[in-house]
Order: structure tokens, then sequence, then C-alpha cells
């Protein structure tokens, strides 16, 4: 008898499927952590304007505005972001909702510097220009994992 069409055994079609589990097992995780650092990305962008008004008050020089008062504190522009506060030192702090249940109600900073480390400070440092911006620092505030912040945005 000849045997023309033979299909797969039992034994390779359990490797396949054993396979297949393994791989969907390894792979979702990744996704699900990607999914949300994705849209972590859109509330790190929220803060973009604060940034530049802090930048441009500190630059200008004046008095300082004070807490909540730096012209930047409106979280309409993303359904990521529940509120968006600024410091007294122009340290901008986001409350992210609507993302996933493990970032949902935690707080991502950003925090003006004057130097490489150091954080500006109004009292001081008006009408000088900042060095640049420290995100997602725990010294900070922050208290997001760093695996779902942005490469941007790991506290360096």
């Amino acid at each position: 008898m000849k045997r023309t069409e033979q299909g797969f055994t039992l034994v390779e079609l359990m490797i396949i499927v054993a396979i297949v589990a393994i791989l969907t097992g390894v792979a979702l995780p990744a996704y699900q952590d990607y999914t949300v650092r994705s849209k972590v990305s859109e509330v790190i962008l929220a803060m973009s304007p604060c940034r530049t008004s802090v930048t441009e008050v500190y630059q200008s020089g004046g008095a300082p505005p004070g807490e909540g008062n730096w012209g930047c504190e409106d979280a309409t522009g993303s359904r990521y972001v529940t509120a968006v506060d600024t410091s007294a030192d122009g340290n901008v702090l986001v409350t992210i909702r609507n993302v996933h249940s493990v970032v949902n109600g935690k707080v991502v900073t950003m925090t003006p510097l004057i130097g490489a480390d150091t954080p500006a400070q109004s009292a001081a440092d008006m009408g000088k220009t900042l060095y640049g911006w420290r995100c997602g620092a725990a010294a900070d505030g922050t208290d997001v994992d760093s695996r779902f912040l942005p490469g941007s945005c790991r506290g360096a």
C-alpha cells in the first residue's frame, strides 16, 4: 500500500501548539508594556507646553509666578492626563489616567535644571538660562516604574 498523502502526527501538532504557547507567553507581556509606554509618551507630550512656558519665564526674569501660575496648567490636551500642576520652582507634575491599572493615578515629573544636576530655584535663578530638563526622576516625585517611561524620560 502506497502512502501519497500524510498529515501531521499528534506529537507534531502538540509540539507546534507548545511553541505557539511559549511565544505568546513571551510576546504578550512585552506588547502590553509597549502599549503602556506609548500612551505614557503622550503624557510626556502634554508636559511640553509647560516646559516652554517655564523656560520663557525663567529667561525673561522678573518675579516668579508661584505655584500653579506658570500659565500651562491646562489638562484638556490629552485623554491620558488628569491634571497638570506646577510647583513654585516650575517643576511640572502630571497625573496619569486611562492608560493601564499599573500607572493610572501615578505622577510623572519634569524639573528645570540650572546646572547639570542642579534644579532651578525661582527665588535665585530668575533671569538665567536653563541648562535643561530632567524627566521622570524618582527624586523629583515620579512614581511610575521606569520601564513604562519613554527612553528620553528615565530620570537622567
